[in-house]
């Protein structure tokens, strides 16, 4: 089945000169295994993450590095990169291994990695201030999210801790229950001088986010 681009290059408001490295971004290496989107891929997650960084310098001039950071982290992961992706509903222009041609879905992570790619090849087509361009409308909102920057609760927790008692929380597994594809866990951690505060999840991380809200929320009021 032939790809007709030209919907996308709308959406992004751009016309490829080389029509190629567009395909070739958007080419899974289970389509191609010499010709494919991995080492555009490599080039567009640094070049997203130098114009984001710019940006949110130029908009935070007085943040501290450590804000600014989370608020980075925020704007160039895959999850971002994905919903990026799918509001130019890019998952309906990349080639994956389908000898069968049937209807496939196409993994997240292909999707997020296809829309770095995408980025390399606008970038090797037409240079930096061309895909700086593009990024920040594409990336527009999700710029102006970042106003707020979300804290976790086990880095808040850290934050917390080492200013009040100059040493990170302590946490501990108390169990890992469950079947192995639907485990339960229960991580307790305690700062110093208090008590345990336990908390559950579906994974380890999660548990210990829970725990650290427990003990967030009663020894910050």
């Amino acid at each position: 089945m032939k790809i007709d681009y030209t919907k996308l290059e709308k959406k992004i408001d751009y016309k490829f000169k080389n029509r190629n490295l567009l395909v070739q971004s958007l080419t899974h290496k289970s389509f191609n295994k010499m010709n494919n989107n991995e080492k555009i891929e490599f080039l567009g997650d640094r070049v997203l993450g130098l114009i984001i960084a710019k940006k949110l310098l130029e908009i935070y001039p007085e943040e501290k590095e450590g804000i600014l950071d989370k608020k980075y982290a925020s704007l160039v992961n895959k999850k971002t990169c994905l919903e990026i992706a799918k509001s130019i509903n890019l998952q309906n222009y990349i080639l994956i291994f389908n000898p069968k041609n049937r209807s496939v879905t196409i993994e997240d992570k292909v999707i997020s990695d296809s829309c770095e790619a995408l980025i390399g090849a606008i970038y090797l087509d037409r240079g930096f201030n061309i895909t700086e361009k593009i990024i920040l409308e594409l990336w527009k909102e999700k710029i102006k999210e970042s106003v707020i920057t979300q804290i976790d609760a086990k880095t808040k927790l850290q934050e917390f801790s080492l200013k009040k008692f100059k040493r990170l929380p302590t946490y501990k597994i108390i169990s890992n229950t469950g079947p192995r594809h639907k485990p339960i866990f229960r991580v307790a951690v305690k700062l110093q001088n208090t008590k345990f505060y336990n908390g559950e999840g579906k994974s380890k991380k999660e548990a210990e986010q829970n725990a650290a809200l427990l003990c967030l929320n009663d020894n910050l009021i």
